[in-house]
């Protein structure tokens, strides 16, 4: 169901990391495309994001999802610009991402910068990320506000998404790159689990950058398993099986004060239930119900 917010829309859309995780293919990589996209309509989602299973074909995929009423929220993208010698195949395939998330009616794309990314890796998620140093930020920089202008040219804009094991992952990163780049051509993603995995408050990113905010997931976090991650220095990929991520209203993130935050902001757009998790011990059905369910009952989405 869509919501009004102040001055506008709120829609409320789920991931399909939930029941397939495209990083670790035993992760759900046994479930259909069918099976996922029945279910999120089951649960009372409107609109997904697109996974690895879902065809890149715009005709396809409508016809896919037309049954269940489903819409195309967005979708993810990896940039490498930090990287050296990757920037132009960075921004080729970004446009084809771009025009094809615009042809299922998206109108953001997510992007995040992998360069020496640890998140696939087994290294520690926190100690051993990446610390971009002032080259590095000015490439990013630099192919941000290209495939900005892009994006502007397809009617799009892009929402960037801090991330645990990346070279953006704190607050001060966020508030540096928010900084340090045109809000005309680079919005922000909030996403509330790897803000609070990271050990800031995801109110603290509304506060400061509300104005840059196009698009939200919502993630809840187990903050035991969170803080036994960091003290261990347990690799993304150990943190995710153990269950650092649920949905809303299963872990610790205070998920009333950020949507009421986000509310008097005047958000409009997306929230996306999102949370990783094995579906063989997480059914993705009954959590996908439990976090709708939640946000209907206690936040009113």
């Amino acid at each position: 169901m869509t919501t009004s917010s102040q001055n506008g829309l709120v829609k409320v859309g789920i991931a399909p990391i939930g029941w397939t995780n495209d990083d670790w293919p035993d992760l759900g990589g046994d479930i259909p495309l069918e099976q996922c996209l029945s279910e999120m309509a089951e649960a009372g989602y409107e609109g997904c994001e697109v996974g690895g299973k879902f065809p890149r074909d715009p005709e396809r995929l409508r016809h896919l999802l037309h049954p269940h009423a489903l819409q195309v929220a967005s979708g993810w993208f990896s940039l490498w610009f930090t990287e050296a010698g990757k920037r132009d195949e960075t921004i080729a395939a970004y446009r084809e991402h771009c025009r094809f998330l615009r042809a299922m009616g998206a109108s953001v794309v997510v992007v995040c910068e992998c360069g020496r990314s640890v998140q696939q890796g087994p290294l520690p998620v926190s100690a051993a990320r990446p610390r971009f140093d002032g080259s590095e930020c000015k490439r990013l920089v630099d192919g941000l506000h290209r495939i900005g202008k892009i994006a502007a040219d397809e009617g799009m804009t892009n929402v960037y998404h801090s991330h645990m094991g990346t070279g953006i992952q704190s607050l001060e990163d966020i508030d540096r790159l928010m900084a340090e780049t045109e809000p005309a051509l680079v919005s922000l993603l909030l996403d509330t689990g790897h803000s609070t995995f990271d050990g800031h408050d995801p109110r603290e990113v509304i506060r400061a950058h509300a104005a840059r905010i196009r698009h939200v997931h919502l993630k809840d976090v187990r903050g035991g398993v969170a803080r036994q991650a960091i003290e261990q220095k347990w690799s993304f990929e150990q943190a995710v099986r153990a269950g650092v991520f649920t949905v809303p209203g299963d872990g610790d993130v205070d998920m009333q004060g950020v949507v009421e935050d986000l509310k008097e902001a005047g958000y409009s757009g997306w929230m996306v239930v999102e949370a990783e998790q094995d579906p063989h011990i997480a059914n993705p059905l009954q959590y996908a119900k439990m976090g709708r369910d939640f946000l209907r009952r206690a936040v009113g989405l």
